[in-house]
């Protein structure tokens, strides 16, 4: 029978709702060389990978010189840390189902393809920073997400099997990822989906068996 010990969290999408100023503030950064990001690639081929790759992206399709990596990457950051001390802040039903999850003796960890910086600042700023075992960032890995590297680093550190572990993820890289890495998966469309009830229903739908 198959028992859950762990549960390990994407971040902008499912703990914080980040996609967007993350978007946002690229572009920002991009606009200062005439360049931007649709809303529809964005969403098709951009969404959930670290900064770094999308920039590497843009120099193969756009032909972004790529000695302005640097330089975008650290504009992009400028304005993500103003979109987060502007933006993020706690939210009741994550900090009862993070309580919850410790309380109840699990595992809890955290696998984001953002800089560590960021990550770490947001789930302060969200206070829920301390609840976790585990905060695995890009910086963390050799292979970002999909790349399964990092739950797999992540349930390592957790000390417990794949088997045993739940990763909650919301974009198609992440979930690439975590089904690679021999988790089971809860697939969310955003934020409010993760919930305690949610997430306890998921459990129980894994430790009896349901794919």
């Amino acid at each position: 029978m198959t028992k859950i010990k762990a549960v390990i969290f994407d971040m902008d999408g499912v703990l914080i709702d980040a996609r967007e100023w993350h978007y946002e503030a690229l572009n920002k950064a991009l606009s200062l060389f005439g360049m931007e990001i649709s809303r529809y690639d964005h969403l098709v081929t951009f969404d959930g990978l670290p900064t770094r790759k999308k920039l590497e992206l843009l120099s193969l399709d756009r032909g972004l010189p790529r000695g302005l990596h640097e330089f975008i990457n650290r504009i992009k950051q400028q304005h993500t840390m103003e979109q987060i001390f502007a933006k993020c802040k706690p939210t009741f039903y994550h900090e009862y189902a993070i309580a919850k999850l410790k309380e109840e003796g699990y595992k809890l960890a955290v696998g984001s393809n953002s800089v560590r910086k960021s990550v770490e600042l947001m789930l302060g700023r969200a206070k829920i920073l301390e609840c976790f075992d585990v905060v695995l960032s890009n910086e963390d890995v050799k292979h970002p997400k999909p790349d399964p590297e990092m739950y797999r680093v992540a349930i390592e550190r957790l000390g417990v099997q794949p088997g045993e572990s739940l990763v909650v993820e919301d974009n198609e890289k992440g979930v690439q990822a975590a089904v690679a890495s021999g988790a089971h998966l809860m697939k969310v469309d955003a934020v409010h989906d993760v919930n305690w009830q949610s997430i306890q229903a998921r459990i129980r739908e894994v430790e009896e068996g349901k794919p």
